[in-house]
């Protein structure tokens, strides 16, 4: 059973004003490419397929094309809801997708039985045995209970997202066992997950999903299974040294401090004895995204190496942070000067200073929709002279808000 895995995709992705469409439709190409020539037997996509609970019109086009596509090569298709995904969004075209070797799961369930899967091979046989774990929100394992402090919010959130998956795992070792029984040979056993794991490491894109509760979740806590496939860190990595537990990270960068990665999908070979192997493919840079910093008088030397990575029919995405020279007020004008007639396009100037001030001034340039709530709120509490009690409960007492707001949401 050879299984591709990804994540945080991130369809319909509006970036400081510009649309991710070109680079989307060329990652399916290529992703098809790839299936194709390594014998892919399913795809599984760990969250986020969608940026937002509402996706624009041709974030679904290429969701629906990715799976008609897949299926088209003879090859299934998992797909799970992330912490940015709406579950009603992703499950109200279920059943058709189902049709269309597909397969669905926006939420978790009471009934851990349904979020068993088996995936098929290519040739129609059973590959392996999946806890099908979406992104799990506190309401759908947990009630609040008045009272609670957050520490102890926090002990009863991981301890019901590990009752919900060693449900789930003891239900898919009744369904293996069925199976393993009916066959006549050995089915491997993987789990899925969408959420931060301890010791992960983050990028700035990445945010926090269990508001003023759960920080990160234990390696300890997952069930013993042959490969865990997570999603959320937008940074391929082991966690805590165990080679079977992997985040692929998102398939092309989301923020300017993701413009280095080498972004990955990876291959997953798994038989009757377990986990094999797992190869890492590189996935191209389709759009050249590139953070240049210095002096402005080493600006022009930095900028003109950046544009190497793009042209004049897609030019590269710059952000710009200027050192020492970040108190001139014609700053933009100096720096669209130096980028003009190359193939380069300014999306962010950023100003580097030492003080709170100058800091929110150096950050004018951003939009709301770079920064989360909690960012937003902790800048306007920098202006405040507040004791840092008083400091931490407005924090706390902001989160439980949000955290509120989002669940009425969905």
């Amino acid at each position: 059973m050879r299984l591709l895995h990804t994540s945080d995709w991130h369809l319909g992705q509006h970036f400081m004003g510009k649309s991710r469409q070109a680079e989307h439709q060329a990652l399916i190409d290529w992703l098809l490419t790839q299936v194709d020539a390594h014998a892919v037997d399913a795809v599984l996509i760990a969250g986020d397929i969608f940026d937002t609970g509402t996706p624009p019109s041709y974030g679904r086009e290429l969701y629906s094309q990715l799976v008609v596509r897949l299926h088209t090569a003879g090859v299934s298709l998992l797909l799970l809801a992330g912490n940015h995904d709406s579950v009603a969004t992703l499950g109200e075209s279920r059943e058709l997708l189902a049709c269309l070797s597909a397969t669905v799961v926006a939420a978790a369930t009471d009934n851990p039985a349904t979020q068993v899967l088996v995936l098929p091979q290519r040739d129609g046989e059973a590959g392996c045995v999946v806890c099908a774990i979406p992104f799990i929100r506190p309401r759908d394992v947990l009630q609040s209970q008045a009272g609670q402090s957050a520490e102890d919010k926090q002990q009863s959130l991981q301890t019901a997202i590990q009752t919900h998956y060693l449900a789930v795992y003891d239900a898919a070792c009744l369904r293996r066992d069925e199976l393993e029984n009916k066959l006549g040979r050995k089915l491997p056993l993987i789990a899925t997950g969408h959420l931060t794991t301890v010791g992960a490491s983050t990028s700035e894109s990445v945010r926090e999903i269990y508001v003023g509760a759960l920080e990160a979740f234990p390696t300890s806590a997952f069930p013993p299974v042959d490969y865990i496939a997570l999603g959320h860190i937008h940074r391929p990595q082991v966690v805590g040294g165990l080679e079977h537990i992997r985040y692929c990270g998102s398939p092309i960068p989301l923020s300017f401090d993701e413009a280095k990665q080498q972004k990955e999908v990876l291959l997953v070979d798994l038989d009757a004895d377990g986990l094999k192997a797992i190869t890492a493919l590189p996935v191209p840079r389709f759009q050249g995204l590139v953070a240049v910093s210095g002096k402005l008088a080493e600006l022009p030397a930095a900028i003109g190496r950046a544009a190497a990575e793009g042209n004049r029919e897609f030019p590269a995405w710059l952000e710009v942070t200027v050192c020492e020279d970040d108190y001139l007020a014609d700053l933009p004008e100096r720096i669209q000067g130096i980028a003009e007639g190359l193939p380069v396009e300014v999306l962010r100037i950023r100003r580097q200073r030492g003080n709170a001030t100058a800091r929110l001034a150096a950050e004018a340039s951003e939009t709301l929709d770079e920064l989360s709530p909690h960012e937003v709120f902790a800048r306007r509490l920098e202006q405040e002279e507040l004791a840092d009690d008083m400091q931490k409960a407005l924090n706390e007492r902001f989160r439980g808000i949000v955290t509120a707001l989002q669940e009425e949401a969905i």
